[in-house]
């Protein structure tokens, strides 16, 4: 465990950033983590003192020195940081950003009303598209939620990668030479940032971004990248620039999904070999769809207090669907009316959507489509702490690991029977 922290350097600033945020909002401690900054520098003077230290030079022995020292700085910078976003003042940094990703979805709005669609089926389009969700019903949003697809309905991680998807495909055309790869490299990364702000820089969208552009950037420099590396670097960058993104409902959904899609979906996809390739693309989306479902459903029972049925079922056709609205829908807004194959995009782009729609529409009416209960914070938190102990379990084969998971789950078992004791 401790080496594969070591073989990932933003893993330990992380942990450090996140409980500088906790102690902030627990304790409220802005004023005396001045303090912290007290501390490095009288480990600096006193090893400046000490006789036969050299503290300028590389002393392995000074190690501890300079861990107390980052480890102090951080947890001072990461308080003041969550202060300065408690007060408000942090708001002001991403406004402008805001009221022009508000203007340009306006903007954008006008074309949908020439769609030979529904108020219903437009409101989805625009917000699949552009993120725009002012004039969806709650009703749609149920339907959507009810059939386990409510992921659609905000911009993420899947919406940024169809986007960076078919920017990589749309500039395969250029040369092989470095100057052709860094241009593909820059014009990928702008337009890709260009949709993430103007839909609103949703923290999932953010975070995507982000993943992203690091991978882009160690490809384009032919590093090898580290998935784990990639997605606690996004996490850090995020929390460095607002603390507060930490108790999102989509900051954690967003990463724990991701999270479980690298640990599970490789194991999920090993336990049936598929070689036909015409099959192995549908197993893969389901692997992915299942490792993500796994690592989300007790926050999703503990924030909305229910869980989908039928999500295997919609999710496979309904990526599928997206997969090609997405990109077909952007280009049919941007594009000048009077171009030729104008309309049989727009044809394209209605049939997609309703047919969505429908399919949305049609398994939302089917009976017990939902399993309903709500978990509180502890049932939730040592939850997730069982499953973190079951899989170091199966990874270390350590049997400590195991006798704490299953005292983990003791625990939710007599906290859940003392709640149903107290409720009847």
């Amino acid at each position: 465990m401790i080496k594969e922290i070591q073989k990932r350097p933003f893993v330990r600033p992380l942990f450090i950033w996140i409980t500088g945020i906790l102690l902030q909002s627990i304790f409220n401690c802005s004023i005396t983590s001045f303090l912290l900054i007290v501390i490095p520098t009288v480990f600096i003077a006193f090893a400046w003192l000490a006789p036969g230290i050299d503290v300028a030079g590389c002393n392995y022995e000074l190690r501890w020195i300079w861990g107390v020292v980052f480890l102090s700085l951080l947890l001072s910078f990461s308080i003041q940081r969550t202060a300065y976003w408690q007060g408000g003042r942090g708001e002001s940094d991403t406004s402008f950003l805001m009221e022009f990703a508000g203007g340009k979805q306006e903007y954008l709005l006008k074309p949908f009303d020439r769609l030979n669609l529904s108020k219903e089926e437009k409101s989805v389009l625009a917000t699949i598209t552009l993120g725009y969700r002012k004039d969806m019903s709650r009703d749609v949003r149920k339907r959507f939620s009810l059939t386990g697809v409510a992921h659609l309905l905000a911009v993420s991680g899947f919406h940024v990668a169809v986007v960076c998807g078919f920017l990589s495909l749309l500039f395969s055309f250029l040369p092989k030479s470095p100057f052709y790869r860094w241009l593909k490299y820059l014009l990928t990364l702008c337009l890709l940032w260009c949709f993430v702000v103007i839909t609103g820089l949703a923290p999932s969208a953010v975070r995507a971004g982000l993943m992203l552009t690091l991978y882009l950037t160690g490809r384009v420099l032919r590093r090898t990248t580290d998935g784990y590396n990639t997605l606690v670097a996004a996490a850090f960058c995020m929390l460095a620039f607002n603390p507060l993104y930490l108790f999102d409902v989509g900051f954690q959904l967003s990463y724990l999904a991701v999270l479980s899609i690298l640990f599970l979906q490789p194991r999920l996809q090993d336990l049936i070999m598929v070689r036909n390739p015409i099959v192995a693309m549908p197993w893969g989306w389901i692997t992915v769809t299942l490792a993500a479902q796994a690592g989300t459903t007790l926050l999703c029972l503990y924030y909305f207090g229910q869980f989908s049925l039928v999500f295997l079922c919609t999710n496979l056709p309904l990526t599928f669907l997206a997969t090609f609205l997405i990109p077909a829908g952007l280009i049919w807004i941007l594009l000048p009316t009077g171009i030729p194959g104008y309309g049989l995009l727009q044809l394209f782009v209605e049939k997609m959507t309703h047919t969505l729609f429908w399919i949305v529409d049609s398994f939302s009416r089917v009976t017990q489509v939902a399993f309903y209960t709500r978990i509180g914070l502890l049932v939730t938190v040592l939850g997730y702490g069982s499953i973190l102990c079951f899989l170091l379990y199966l990874k270390t084969r350590r049997p400590g690991m195991l006798l704490v998971g299953l005292l983990l789950l003791l625990f939710i078992f007599f906290d859940l029977l003392i709640e149903r004791f107290f409720t009847v």
